[in-house]
């Protein structure tokens, strides 16, 4: 396939990879691998495209890629505080972009306080509001990241939504409270969101509950202990359960009703949004399709290749768009695990670690963007020693 692609008196390169998480942004990231294949192959036509898909960085990506605008807002932060996080106004002037990790994300919580028991999805919430406030009515939310297991009961609330045990009284914010839900009360939700368009841009596609849900896989990674997971889950199935007695309408097993801690169940049930894997929410409005075209290879990548890769995030995304034209795909990984083997039958040609001797997580994050760079040169000068121009 590689001899095939590489016919052409000139290699045309895509480079579109996610972030390394920790290490580098996916801008960081692509340049580091422009500037590795081109010192090996400067004649390289090298076209730079850095995806997300649907976590951190992907209102940056959204804004840049269509000349939109970002305001910083006031929200609620993930402990009940107050915190400044972006809101993207995408170039059309309708669409905005809600990143759910700069108003409730796990990186806002020092390691020390990582509780889902009492995290909330408010701040999200706010972001929507100030969205609808800027005249949007098409709003895509980003749904990676969060340091939340509450089913989007803050999110909902923020926008007028009430939550209540059996005495009438509010819910506490945070996943535990859950378990004492006894009635949803939705007449006061913000009004405007019946004109909306809301788009989840999700990376993941696990139902609400159980051995693959909300509580069990995600919950421990951000901070809850056995006793704690147990009852987050009990919360979300009486969430489940009351949502449904109130809507006639079941939510729990759709895809992607799981992610973050449930908020895609939330913004489904209560804001009656749709779900889109993140990485196509991306790739359209960055033009992937058309910067694709004529191109000889694909490099991609993200800090860690694995299972839940194949699953659809960004290098998935990137390899099955790359197969549809027949075009080699490279991805590159900070880190190569199980389960990444998988991604050959997606469309991935080739699967490479970028380290260059064994080394710790630390140092391996410390050098991404040399690593990176000294391996993308070394595929460069394999490459072209093998390339016969016609």
């Amino acid at each position: 396939m590689l001899t095939m692609a590489m016919r052409s008196s000139n290699m045309r390169v895509l480079i579109a990879p996610d972030k390394f998480k920790g290490s580098l942004s996916a801008r960081a990231a692509a340049e580091a691998i422009a500037a590795g294949f081109g010192s090996a192959w400067p004649d390289a036509h090298l076209t730079l495209c850095p995806l997300a898909d649907g976590g951190e960085g992907t209102l940056e990506l959204l804004v840049e890629a269509t000349g939109g605008r970002t305001l910083d807002c006031e929200v609620t932060g993930p402990l009940g505080e107050p915190h400044v996080a972006p809101l993207g106004i995408l170039g059309d002037g309708e669409t905005a972009v809600v990143e759910m990790a700069a108003a409730s994300g796990l990186a806002l919580v020092p390691r020390h306080k990582r509780n889902p028991l009492v995290t909330t999805t408010a701040g999200t919430g706010d972001l929507i509001r100030r969205a609808l406030d800027a005249g949007c009515r098409r709003i895509i939310v980003g749904i990676g990241g969060s340091a939340t297991n509450d089913g989007g009961i803050g999110m909902a609330a923020a926008l007028g939504a009430r939550f209540l045990d059996s005495s009438g009284a509010g819910l506490p914010p945070g996943g535990g409270g859950l378990v004492d839900l006894a009635a949803i009360e939705l007449g006061s939700l913000d009004p405007r969101l019946g004109e909306a368009e809301i788009i989840i841009a999700s990376d993941v596609t696990n139902p609400l509950l159980g051995e693959e849900g909300a509580s069990r896989i995600y919950a421990p990674q951000k901070g809850a202990d056995a006793a704690a997971v147990e009852r987050l889950e009990r919360g979300l199935a009486r969430l489940a359960e009351v949502t449904e007695q109130t809507l006639a309408a079941s939510y729990a097993e759709r895809p992607g009703a799981g992610a973050a801690g449930g908020l895609g169940f939330g913004l489904m049930a209560f804001l009656g949004a749709e779900v889109r894997p993140g990485i196509e929410v991306v790739m359209e409005a960055v033009g992937f399709e058309e910067k694709l075209a004529g191109r000889d290879l694909v490099i991609t990548g993200e800090g860690r290749l694995d299972a839940q890769t194949a699953r659809g995030k960004t290098v998935t995304g990137v390899a099955r768009a790359a197969a549809r034209k027949g075009i080699p795909v490279l991805a590159l990984g900070g880190e190569i695990a199980a389960g990444a083997e998988a991604l050959r039958s997606l469309g991935v040609t080739a699967v490479m670690g970028i380290a260059d001797r064994p080394m710790d997580l630390d140092e391996s994050m410390r050098r991404a963007g040399e690593l990176l760079e000294l391996t993308a040169a070394e595929v460069a000068f394999l490459l072209r020693a093998l390339h016969r121009p016609s």
